[in-house]
């Protein structure tokens, strides 16, 4: 759908909006057409409809979860939070129009030069969605996991993407041992954001305004919420950001959180190539295929980034008697499936007295291995630039979708199907459209 389609789609949304000007509005290419407009008392607003019926129940999730959000709990939060202002149905898809928000968002480049005032910004603003109370996900029937439910699902998926004969085998292993390394899913479960990325992020200079996109909230791994992160090229930066988390939490985090992340980055590449097989896109898929390679070759050529927080050389047997005067090794207990970390007090304190040496390991091996952690980075938000590729067929759900999957959508995408015309609410003349281009904010 066009900008001046979207325009026209707005007016009967919101009655009495008169837009003279619009203008593109970056979005998940695949999923979404955007457009921003302005109206005749220089009022913006945000225009956001759905390519697919799947995309659709996205947003209606997403209105669920804004109406959640009580005037207390946004009050409390360091940013704002997008408002429906007023919706049409189109068939089966509802296109949504939100009242603007002040704020642009800005490239993984820019914000890797960013200063240490905006690192603290990105930083608080992540721990306060995490200290979130869980109420805001359970009493509207939102998705929940456990600790030990999110690594079990990784593993399904792990299976699921195997089956298709297209990943290598080197990186199967990898994330293999990974996934089942128990000791690197010790987390506490959280209100994750669940599609966290640059996009959605947006920025007044060093503040952080608003922070937009929330179509796949849910209890989880807070380090899904940091896997766009390892795109960053400055680990300063990425320093600063965990600093300032860290230092606004409630809680202390886990220490292998960023392991975690770069593992979720990495495996979205998996997740994408599942998701082209479920759309029956030879273009999906062979775009996956392209990008786990180019990531199987930087893996083979620098190492790898850390993503487990037990060596392959841990898992295997060990001598029947230990050297004299050796004191032997302890095995790790494995928790119950059921066991929620939150509830394993000595756990949650092992965690905070180790958590500043295990995070000071994690960033000498990111620095180390960062070419490779900006491979699996690169490569899925390079599919945003893709020709148009259908994902009507999908069937995924919207817990199920990750941020690096949906940044990973193709960037030329046009529907033909939404006719503005069709709106439920009132019929519009676009003709009597004034048209003023939209200056872009520098």
């Amino acid at each position: 759908m066009t900008a001046i389609e979207l325009a026209a789609v707005a007016s009967a949304a919101v009655p009495g909006l008169n837009v003279t000007a619009f203008g593109p509005e970056p979005d998940d290419a695949a999923d979404f057409s955007s457009a921003l407009l302005v109206d005749s008392e220089k009022r913006r607003w945000r225009v956001r409809s759905p390519r697919h019926a799947e995309a659709s129940t996205r947003l209606e999730t997403e209105r669920q979860v804004l109406r959640a959000f009580s005037p207390g709990i946004r009050a409390e939060l360091p940013f704002l939070l997008p408002t429906v202002a007023g919706t049409v149905r189109q068939g089966e898809l509802i296109t949504f129009v939100y009242s603007h928000i002040p704020g642009k968002a800005e490239s993984v480049e820019y914000l890797a030069g960013g200063s240490a005032a905006l690192a603290l910004e990105i930083g608080t603003a992540i721990a306060a969605i995490h200290d979130l109370p869980q109420g805001l996900v359970t009493t509207h029937d939102l998705p929940s996991y456990t600790a030990n439910e999110f690594r079990q699902r990784k593993l399904n998926e792990l299976d699921q993407s195997a089956t298709t004969g297209k990943i290598p085998p080197a990186l199967l292993r990898r994330w293999e041992h990974a996934m089942e390394d128990v000791g690197l899913w010790r987390f506490n479960p959280c209100v994750v954001h669940g599609d966290l990325h640059e996009d959605n992020i947006l920025l007044d200079g060093d503040q952080v305004t608003a922070v937009i996109g929330w179509t796949e909230l849910r209890i989880g791994d807070p380090a899904d919420d940091f896997a766009w992160l390892v795109a960053v090229h400055e680990p300063s930066f990425v320093d600063a950001v965990m600093e300032a988390y860290s230092a606004a939490r409630h809680e202390t985090p886990d220490p292998h959180l960023l392991r975690r992340a770069a593992l979720s980055a990495e495996f979205a590449l998996a997740q994408w190539l599942v998701k082209g097989y479920a759309a029956d896109s030879a273009r999906m898929v062979e775009d996956a295929e392209t990008m786990l390679h180019t990531l199987e070759a930087d893996i083979a050529e620098h190492g790898g980034q850390a993503i487990s927080a037990e060596p392959p050389a841990a898992r295997q047997v060990a001598p029947a008697q230990p050297p004299a005067k050796t004191k032997p090794v302890v095995a790790e207990i494995v928790p119950d499936a059921g066991a929620k970390p939150s509830a394993d007090a000595q756990a949650n304190a092992d965690a905070k007295a180790n958590a500043k040496s295990s995070a000071d390991a994690d960033k000498a091996d990111s620095s180390a291995a960062g070419a490779t952690a900006d491979s699996a980075s690169s490569a899925a938000g390079a599919a945003k630039g893709k020709p148009t590729v259908d994902t009507t067929a999908a069937e995924k759900t919207a817990s199920d979708m990750t941020a690096a999957e949906k940044s990973a959508a193709d960037s030329d995408a046009e529907s033909s199907d939404a006719d503005p015309t069709n709106a439920e609410t009132t019929d519009v003349d676009t003709t009597a459209l004034k048209v003023i281009p939209l200056k872009r904010e520098s």
